[in-house]
């Protein structure tokens, strides 16, 4: 599996071009690239978790202290960290805007992904939490723009799947 490091660069140059200077997230395969570059640019300040659940409370206080932020998760995060997600973010009404690397969907090499990639959209319906799915390299900007307007005026969590089409590119 090859992380495409230009799809990689317009997700990041369009995190930017939201207005986000803040980013938490746990590492991960397909955010390998982006959380290089958040790591090297002085404008952005990146929080890495040991558990993803540790992400929302810390974004949650980026919101309240007037800080536009983003999570940066793979979707077994994201199923980890629904406690925080619905004890925090939903019961609070804080916004919170999710890129969720999509795992374990089709074309997934990886059996330990798939349980997680299976139950990630069901999950998110039942939750009541809008998403979408990031598979152009040349909208992605404009998606997480409208995800992340949508967090803010919703004041609920909000996600866009990063498809394998988006993140490792076009094969």
């Amino acid at each position: 599996m090859t992380v495409s490091r230009e799809n990689s660069k317009l997700l990041y140059q369009g995190i930017k071009d939201a207005g986000i200077r803040f980013i938490t997230a746990l590492p991960e395969t397909w955010l390998v690239y982006l959380l290089q570059m958040a790591e090297s640019d002085a404008e952005m300040s990146l929080i890495e978790v040991a558990k993803e659940e540790e992400a929302i409370g810390i974004a949650a206080g980026a919101y309240f202290a007037g800080t536009p932020n983003l999570l940066l998760m793979q979707n077994h995060g994201f199923l980890g960290s629904i406690n925080g997600i619905v004890s925090l973010a939903m019961l609070y009404n804080v916004p919170l805007c999710m890129l969720i690397a999509h795992r374990g969907h089709m074309g997934e090499p990886y059996p330990w992904h798939t349980r997680g990639g299976i139950v990630t959209e069901p999950v998110l319906r039942g939750l009541g939490i809008p998403f979408d799915y990031a598979r152009d390299p040349a909208r992605i900007g404009k998606q997480i723009r409208e995800a992340h307007t949508y967090s803010l005026s919703s004041l609920s969590p909000v996600a866009l799947l990063l498809t394998r089409d988006l993140m490792e590119g076009e094969k």
